[in-house]
């Protein structure tokens, strides 16, 4: 299980996840699920997409379930914003960022991370559309090699590289979640 640094996830950072495209099933850590699927005991379990999103807002389900599967067909970058219902009922913002790319065997693999950006939704400010991401934009292209970058630094077990890749994910996340308030 991936230990997220407290102050990230105090600061936003819900969670990662892990996809296998083939098989069709997502693995998310012990935030993600428990935001995202209602259950923190799903954690590291491979599970359907509408089980390891089963809390999205039902307004946003078919828009966000179309963008994952078509970039499940066609690898490359994700970035959506959406709006999870908790358990008491309370709205909360998350956005998702990852990769889907093909592993060294050619499969089809995806991983990426959610960021809570409630709060950048407080006050004035809700949009009344989806939020896009245009894969031309720097941050963009930096958050796509730094998720990149992430997942191999996993794989190494470095804890302080690993402390290191989170600090570099949140502040690209919060950069991209601040960028919604104009």
């Amino acid at each position: 299980m991936l230990i997220i640094n407290p102050a990230l996830q105090a600061a936003g950072l819900v969670g990662t996840w892990d996809t296998d495209v083939p098989a069709g099933r997502s693995v998310l850590d012990e935030g993600a699920a428990d935001l995202l699927a209602g259950d923190g005991g799903l954690a590291g379990q491979p599970m359907p997409l509408d089980i390891a999103l089963r809390r999205m807002h039902p307004d946003d389900r078919g828009w966000v379930f179309d963008r994952i599967r078509r970039v499940r067909e066609t690898g490359g970058s994700f970035s959506a914003e959406f709006r999870v219902l908790t358990g008491t009922g309370e709205v909360r913002w998350v956005l998702n960022r990852g990769t889907l790319a093909p592993d060294e065997t050619g499969v089809m693999h995806g991983r990426g991370a959610y960021i809570d950006t409630t709060d950048t939704h407080r006050g004035s400010f809700l949009p009344d559309h989806p939020i896009e991401m245009h894969e031309t934009d720097p941050l963009i292209v930096a958050a796509d090699r730094c998720i990149a970058a992430h997942a191999a630094i996993g794989l190494v077990g470095d804890r302080k590289l690993q402390r290191l890749s989170d600090m570099m994910l949140f502040a690209i996340g919060r950069t991209l979640a601040g960028r919604t308030r104009t």
